[in-house]
């Protein structure tokens, strides 16, 4: 595992992260295709290129945000940006932004201002890049570093992680922004602290957001779309940060019965993790250290009420989440909150991706090892789609297509709504197993026109750890 505390790595060549042949071949035509597009834009070349990986959420569903560890793994797809830094003396301090895929993604101009704000009800794709943007310069304001800070920048943006797939589209463009805008300023950052900023970056486009590279022998992690796709900052209000909500609302009301004072519990109480350890102490004077124990009966499965919260919590939710605008549109839309349901998720998947690391490195059989693996990730699955429901007909339908072909487990990835599955399979069956997904989910929808034939290697894969985040300067 690399150390966080090395800085992220500047390179010249494209072969320490690509290796060598097909991949290679395919980063340096598209590292000149972006060249190309970039002159033919903007009469210049670029002076540094960024590029983040997507990564697969192996194990750990919504529960980042709740201060649990997750276990993701890099893939070879990735976001690459392109930056050149204007003239500081250019009267001109603007931003643009332009994507490969011009038709799809239009070019977007934006004031050179760190402290604009984001028009979260008029969503963009750039918003993205902004995101990055405005994460950096607070970062390093706040580490006192002095840069230049309305400085133009042209930007040229392109991806091959998936919009909407689950495979951390949006991390991708915010961190290979960030470390873009970061290498244009001729600033550099350990990993650790970019990893940081860049999940902080996301709330300004109204998501709160919060590594494996070891691989159990024998296996082999498969990567399949449910065609279906996620707009996580689109529906937000709904459903993403509707659960995050939730999950605050379920601290407060365990940290209130298990004897902290409503006043304190309201104000403190952010997350699941920070009332864990009343929970276990609970459970403990029952035999258990299970702080499931606590959330079984401490709280009731029906949906609560938002007068029944206030009742509990003795102040209106409003005051409770204010400050957070993400957290007041989830108030102005939900009209109920299932509070049991959501906090056993957190604490049943976290319990789970302990267990799956457990394993991945104990002296089981590889055999034994692969259908460990497989059942945590068969559990985390129905608890997403069950207790979290995070899922999506589509994904449901993959999901179990993957387990009828001999996955031995097999989820959703991603925020979910949409997005992908992966699936945990035998190295030696993999080549059929691909094809029984292609024939058994993809053949009709290729038939009905969603996707074409010659497109399914972007839609269902085998993939093994890729490089991270880097920095090339030519």
């Amino acid at each position: 595992m690399a150390n966080a505390d090395e800085l992220v790595p500047i390179f010249s060549t494209l072969e320490t992260v690509y290796g060598e042949g097909p991949l290679l071949d395919e980063a340096q035509f598209r590292f000149d295709n972006i060249k190309a597009k970039f002159i033919e834009l903007y009469g210049k070349e670029p002076q540094v290129y960024a590029r983040a990986p997507g990564r697969v959420n192996l194990i750990g569903e919504h529960i980042d945000y709740e201060g649990y560890s997750v276990l993701p793994m890099a893939i070879r797809q990735d976001t690459i940006v392109a930056i050149h830094k204007r003239d500081p003396e250019e009267s001109n301090k603007i931003l643009q932004i332009a994507n490969v895929l011009s038709e799809k993604y239009g070019l977007c101009t934006y004031p050179a201002d760190p402290d604009q704000g984001i028009d979260l009800k008029n969503h963009k794709w750039a918003h993205y890049f902004l995101c990055g943007y405005k994460g950096i310069y607070e970062y390093l304001k706040l580490k006192g570093k002095d840069v230049e800070s309305h400085v133009g920048l042209d930007v040229l943006i392109d991806g091959t992680v998936p919009a909407g797939s689950g495979l951390s589209s949006s991390a991708a463009l915010v961190c290979s922004s960030a470390i873009g805008i970061m290498a244009a300023l001729n600033v550099n950052l350990p990993k650790k602290e970019v990893a940081q900023l860049t999940c902080e970056c996301e709330r300004h486009i109204g998501t709160q957001s919060g590594g494996m590279d070891q691989l159990p022998s024998g296996g082999t992690f498969v990567i399949a779309n449910s065609l279906a796709e996620s707009k996580k900052a689109v529906t937000a209000a709904t459903n993403y940060n509707n659960r995050v909500v939730e999950c605050r609302l379920a601290a407060i009301v365990l940290a209130i019965k298990l004897g902290m004072e409503a006043e304190e519990a309201a104000s403190n109480v952010k997350t699941l993790s920070d009332v864990e350890g009343m929970c276990v102490s609970f459970a403990n004077t029952r035999s258990s250290s299970d702080p499931l124990l606590a959330v079984e009966e401490l709280l009731h499965e029906e949906p609560y009420t938002a007068e029944e919260i206030e009742k509990i919590t003795e102040k209106s939710l409003l005051s409770i989440m204010t400050g957070s605008p993400s957290s007041l549109a989830v108030l102005a839309a939900a009209t109920h909150f299932k509070l049991f349901q959501r906090a056993s998720h957190v604490y049943s998947e976290a319990k789970r991706v302990h267990l799956f690391r457990e394993t991945v490195i104990s002296n089981l059989s590889d055999d034994d090892v692969l259908e460990k693996l497989g059942d945590l990730m068969n559990e985390s699955h129905k608890s997403c789609s069950t207790l979290y429901e995070c899922s999506c007909p589509e994904l449901e339908e993959l999901v179990k297509v993957c387990q009828d072909s001999g996955a031995v487990g097999a989820r959703l990835t991603g925020a979910g709504w949409g997005g992908c599955a992966v699936a945990l399979v035998k190295d030696n069956i993999v080549p059929s197993f691909i094809l029984n997904l292609k024939e058994a989910f993809y053949r009709s929808r290729i038939e009905r026109g969603l996707i074409n034939h010659n497109d399914l290697g972007l839609y269902v894969f085998a993939s093994k750890p890729s490089s991270g985040a880097a920095i090339f300067k030519f």
